[in-house]
């Protein structure tokens, strides 16, 4: 398992001293949010994306993969009733697609919560939305098949947004579109929040289904692992006995006492987990 480390940890920080540090601190490789890239990630020129892949690579990390999807360029959704706007919306993560594997990504997340929200009452405006998302999400995964990679659907916590907010949510979703390059993922803090079984519970019922293309850790009070009660040598010990071989990225979002020392916190408590581990 390769640790990355979600760089807007690291934002504020030239795009190279955020790679310098991150391989300083220990970590394998960096998960790009696309909007600490470019203001418009989509423009990025293919010189301009080569001289990324370059200089993460130089630092001796690898891209990992992409997240935090549709903050850039500004007015994506993939419910919104304007059919331009879906249009956009879609060519956007199928380009997101080609980025990915452009930087030698493995993986999308699809988190994204206000681009994917449902309207609030039941009824034909809920159930449009809910159409246009899965025809979005069918396109993105042809993308993938094209790009290899995978495009993961990640579940969030309810106070984030009110659509897929469950492992069994997204794993209808993937199975309805039935491509192996969509799956959908595990994130910690959101699991901690939305799932009624215990995250390590959670990874041995879904992890064998071979829907799970990805996990980030992070605690349910959007901190760090390790500075929550989330206990996480169970969680890697249930990935390393399901052989999950993929990578896992630290994402917090609340950053106590700051990014550099929540990203040097966690990459110290994962690998020390990990190596008390049975092999």
């Amino acid at each position: 398992m390769r640790i990355a480390l979600c760089n807007e940890v690291l934002a504020g920080r030239p795009f190279q001293a955020q790679c310098a540090l991150a391989a300083e601190l220990g970590y394998d490789g960096l998960e790009l949010a696309p909007f600490t890239l470019s203001d418009d990630p989509l423009s990025l020129t293919a010189a301009e994306r080569r001289v990324i892949r370059r200089t993460v690579e130089e630092a001796g990390l690898a891209v990992t993969g992409l997240h935090w999807l549709l903050v850039a360029p500004k007015g994506l959704s993939l419910t919104d009733p304007d059919a331009g706007t879906r249009r956009r919306t879609i060519a956007a993560m199928q380009a997101l697609c080609d980025l990915c594997g452009e930087l030698g990504g493995r993986y999308l997340v699809h988190g994204s919560p206000l681009q994917r929200r449902l309207p609030d009452d039941e009824g034909d405006a809920r159930r449009a939305a809910r159409g246009w998302a899965l025809e979005a999400f069918a396109a993105a995964a042809r993308a993938a098949e094209q790009a290899d990679v995978l495009y993961c659907l990640e579940p969030l916590a309810p106070r984030e947004t009110n659509f897929i907010n469950t492992v069994a949510e997204a794993a209808g979703i993937v199975e309805g579109i039935g491509s192996r390059h969509f799956r959908t993922m595990i994130d910690c803090s959101a699991a901690g929040l939305s799932e009624a079984q215990p995250v390590p519970e959670l990874i041995g019922q879904w992890l064998p289904t071979g829907l799970i293309g990805h996990v980030q850790v992070n605690d349910p009070n959007r901190q760090g692992p390790g500075q929550g009660e989330m206990v996480f040598a169970p969680i890697l010990a249930a990935l390393r006995q399901g052989g999950y071989a993929g990578d896992i990225a630290v994402e917090p979002f609340d950053y106590r006492p700051d990014g550099p020392g929540v990203a040097a916190h966690a990459i110290g408590y994962l690998r020390g987990l990990l190596e008390a581990l049975p092999a």
